[in-house]
Parts: C-alpha cells; sequence; structure tokens
C-alpha cells in the first residue's frame, strides 16, 4: 500500500529528508533533470523559504520497499493569466516505473493545488502521455531567452 507525505511552509523536512528529497530526484529525473542546487532552491521556495518566497509543497509517495516518488509544486502567485501554480519536478523511481505511481503523484498534486497547475515536458518525455491522459493541455509553445 501506497502512503503520502505533504511537506509544506507548516511541516517542514527535517535536513535528513530534504538530502533525501533531493538526491531522489537528482537521480530518478535523469535526462531530465536540474542540478542537485537547483532541486534545492525549488524545494525551499515549496517551504516558503525564503520568508518571500510563495510556498507550494513537496509530495512523496512511500510503501514497503521506500521511497517511490516525488514533486514539487511551487506556486506562482498569480491566477487568470498564468496558472496558480507550477508541477517543477516528479519521478519515480527507476524500478517502480510502469506501476501507476506517477499517475498517483499527479492525482494528489492535482487535488492538493488551489488553482491550475503548468507543468514543463521535454517531447520526448514518456510521461507526456500521462499528463495529457490527466486532462493536461499543450495550449502554447514556450520560448526563454537565456541571459
Amino acid at each position: 500500500m501506497n502512503n503520502f507525505t505533504i511537506f509544506t511552509s507548516h511541516e517542514k523536512p527535517d535536513d535528513r529528508q530534504k538530502k533525501e528529497i533531493i538526491d531522489f530526484l537528482h537521480t530518478h529525473l535523469g535526462a531530465y533533470g536540474d542540478p542537485k542546487a537547483h532541486i534545492l532552491k525549488c524545494l525551499q521556495y515549496a517551504l516558503g523559504e525564503p520568508k518571500t518566497a510563495l510556498g507550494g509543497f513537496a509530495l512523496l509517495i512511500k510503501n514497503q520497499e521506500g521511497l517511490q516518488g516525488i514533486t514539487i509544486v511551487n506556486q506562482t502567485g498569480m491566477s487568470n493569466y498564468i496558472p496558480e501554480n507550477i508541477l517543477v519536478y516528479i519521478a519515480v523511481h527507476k524500478n517502480a516505473r510502469g506501476k501507476g505511481i506517477g499517475k498517483q503523484l499527479m492525482q494528489k498534486a492535482i487535488e492538493l493545488s488551489k488553482g491550475s497547475i503548468a507543468l514543463h515536458v521535454e517531447p520526448d518525455n514518456p510521461a507526456k502521455f500521462l499528463y495529457e491522459n490527466l486532462g493536461f493541455e499543450n495550449r502554447y509553445l514556450e520560448m526563454r531567452l537565456k541571459k
């Protein structure tokens, strides 16, 4: 049986749990991942650190075999014209893929989020089909200017 753990600005992980979250995401995001420093910054924002951060949550799913997946959602502080939330990271343990863990994580994240959710996904990422099946749409082509 899978159990969820939710961390927010009101229920924060300890240092060991933060390290576990960062290491898990860094490992299991694979080619779609970021450096640990970026993952830490995202996690801190979700936890309301610094105080100017709007918050969000980190959602973990575990079973008797241990940690199976994690997602981090940050609040944007915007509504109507930009979604109120952005799902920044989601990863499932490499040995647990194809067992519905990602879908459970997404459904719980959708339930916990107040307002709309945006996410970025690479065109070749197999998770793209899960997001589409859950109702996410590709409405825009995102463009970025890196400075």
